[in-house]
Formats: structure tokens, C-alpha cells, sequence
């Protein structure tokens, strides 16, 4: 589950503890080149106001027309159930929609009438908890329960089971230039960034920080990282390019759950660190080769901003790769279409 779609459950409980009413539509099946992967959101409000997407912008239209249509009927004629759309089926429909190469979606269409189920998928996240939901379209019923990483969103045609997610989350050791760089970059990615640089010359800068989603976490690099619990979901790069700072951080990211942990520095000095971690801390050579370092992809990145760049890149290659997101270009079957959270 992307955090995006987070958003979209956000706006949705914002907008109907305001007195709006809210639709909620999830994509639940795609072939051929859909846009947007099973398990997407859309939440449109009564007037017309939309958060997320289910196609890139293809459906949205006809999604709030039938949305207004729909709240503008009586009260007592208004469903109160989920409802299946389909879009796509035929050539002359894909093409009137704009679905890219014939492109079909399968989406439940279903009006919020309880927003506890939110409130407390929001929690549950925030608290870096996996969730699976599960919908029953005949009766519009919402259960939720705990969720193991692995699990897969499903749809049988009457129950919809969709996995949510915590945000993706970056911790950054090291306050420094090129520190910064990549925590703008990954929080414009919508990552929360955390900062760690017990140098107070270093960390002083953040309080000038543009993003909201960027807070420096105070106290030493390796208890910051043991006190977080890193998870598949956390993602962990050390700057400072000391050793003190850097190796001690990675000594603890590396036996976490943490889905990248790399760190700055040429060939010469990852191999020497690797050294350092094996000899003196019994680190052992399954864990040293979860090390991307050179930290970042390569592409003769030179500036602080280029290998922010690069760096934020690899993170989020990698982090498609844990999450199973489809590559832009894929043309995923039915089956690869029912993507993991």
C-alpha cells in the first residue's frame, strides 16, 4: 500500500467529519497497460473534489459524474452497498476513456458510511502496524485484522481484502549538505524523513528545513536506530563519513528489518568499513552484504544534489522491488495484476 493511498483515506475521514459525503473507489483488477496497480484509491467528495487516482487522470471524469449523479438522488434511493464499474472492456470504450494499449480496469465503487474503519486503519499505520481490510460488497460490512508482510490484496467478485501499509520512512545519519539534498528529495517521494547528527554545528541547519516531513531525531546514530525498530518498511543510508557516527548506526541497521541500509564512501572505504564491522563486531558476511555502498546508482554523479539523486533513486528501486510495484512499461498479466501491498 502506497502512503499516497493513506492520504486518500485522510482526506476522506477529513471530509466527512466536515458533512460531505464521501465515495471511496478502489482499483481491483487490471489488464493490459493500466496505469495504476490493483489496490489504488480514489475517494471523491459530493461536490466533485478528488484525492488519489485510479487511472492517471483516464476514468476520474466519468467516476465524478456518476458520483454527483449518484448523491443527487433522494436520500431513501441512494445505495448504501459497493458496486462494481469496469472500464475498458471494449476497444471503443478503452478508447473513449484514454486506458493506454487497451487498457481494463475493475473497480468497487463504494459511498463511506462509517468512518471508524479509517480511524483506525490511520492509527494502526501510523504505529508502523500492517492492516488487511477486508469489504463485503453484498452488505457493505468492513472487518479488520493484522496483517503479515507477504499477503496479497484479493478480490473473489464478493469480498475485496486490501492490505494497508505504514508510510515509507528514511533515516538519515548525518545533518550535512548532501544530507539535506536527499531528505527533500525523499520527502517530495512523500517518505517521512528522520535526521540523526549529534553535531550540533550540523543539526542547527535543519530548523531552517523546508518540509514538514522532515524532523531531526535527537541522541546517538546507533540508538536512534535500535530505539526506532527498524522494519521492512524503513529505509537507512549513514553521511557523516565518520566512523564513529556512521559504523555504529550501521552496525545496528544492518541486524534489522531495515529494506536498505547503505552508506557514503568510495570502494576503498566500503571495503575497509566491511573490515572493521567484521573484525571488531563479529558482524557476519550475510548481513555486510546487505551494505549498498558506494552508497546510490551510478551515474557520475559529481554535485551534492547529483548524488542526492542518486541515492534517493536506489532507495526507491529498491523499495518498488520489496513492494512488487510494476515497472513503468510492464504489461503485467491477470495474475501478476493481484499486486502485494
Amino acid at each position: 500500500m502506497e502512503s499516497l493511498d493513506l492520504r486518500v483515506l485522510g482526506d476522506a475521514l477529513a471530509w466527512k467529519q466536515a458533512g460531505h459525503a464521501v465515495t471511496l473507489v478502489t482499483v481491483v483488477e487490471t489488464w493490459g497497460s493500466a496505469p495504476r496497480p490493483p489496490g489504488a484509491l480514489l475517494a471523491v467528495r459530493d461536490d466533485g473534489v478528488v484525492s488519489g487516482s485510479v487511472s492517471g487522470g483516464c476514468v476520474e471524469d466519468d467516476l465524478i459524474a456518476r458520483t454527483k449523479a449518484a448523491l443527487n438522488l433522494p436520500v431513501d434511493e441512494r445505495s448504501r452497498k459497493p458496486a462494481m464499474i469496469a472500464y475498458g472492456v471494449t476497444k471503443e470504450e478503452a478508447a473513449r476513456f484514454g486506458l493506454p494499449c487497451g487498457g481494463t480496469l475493475r473497480l468497487v465503487q463504494e459511498p463511506v458510511t462509517d468512518t471508524a474503519w479509517i480511524s483506525a486503519v490511520l492509527q494502526r499505520t501510523s504505529e508502523h502496524q500492517l492492516v488487511l481490510r477486508t469489504l463485503t460488497l453484498s452488505t457493505g460490512l468492513v472487518t479488520l485484522s493484522s496483517a503479515q508482510r507477504g499477503q496479497a490484496m484479493a478480490f473473489d467478485g464478493s469480498t475485496l481484502t486490501t492490505l494497508f501499509g505504514p508510510r515509507w520512512r528514511l533515516l538519515l545519519i548525518g545533518a550535512g549538505q548532501l544530507s539535506q539534498a536527499v531528505a527533500s528529495m525523499a520527502a517530495a517521494l512523500d517518505f517521512e524523513v528522520l535526521i540523526c547528527d549529534p553535531r550540533e554545528e550540523y543539526a542547527a541547519a535543519l530548523g531552517r528545513h523546508p518540509h514538514a516531513f522532515v524532523r531531526r531525531v535527537p541522541g546517538m546514530p546507533d540508538d536512534v536506530v535500535r530505539e526506532m525498530l527498524p522494519d521492512a518498511h524503513t529505509a537507512i543510508v549513514a553521511l557523516t563519513h565518520d566512523p564513529k557516527l556512521d559504523d555504529m548506526a550501521l552496525l545496528e541497521a544492518l541486524g534489522s528489518d531495515a529494506f536498505y541500509v547503505g552508506a557514503l564512501g568510495s570502494r576503498r572505504n566500503q571495503e575497509a568499513r566491511k573490515k572493521r564491522l567484521a573484525e571488531h563486531f563479529d558482524v557476519p558476511q550475510e548481513q555486510l552484504a546487505r551494505l549498498h555502498g558506494p552508497v546510490g546508482l551510478r551515474i557520475g554523479a559529481r554535485t551534492p544534489a547529483e548524488i542526492a539523486v542518486s541515492i534517493v533513486a536506489e532507495i526507491v528501486q529498491v523499495k518498488n522491488a520489496v513492494a512488487g510495484s510494476p515497472r513503468i512499461g510492464d504489461v503485467p498479466d491477470m495474475a501478476a495484476s493481484r499486486a502485494t501491498a
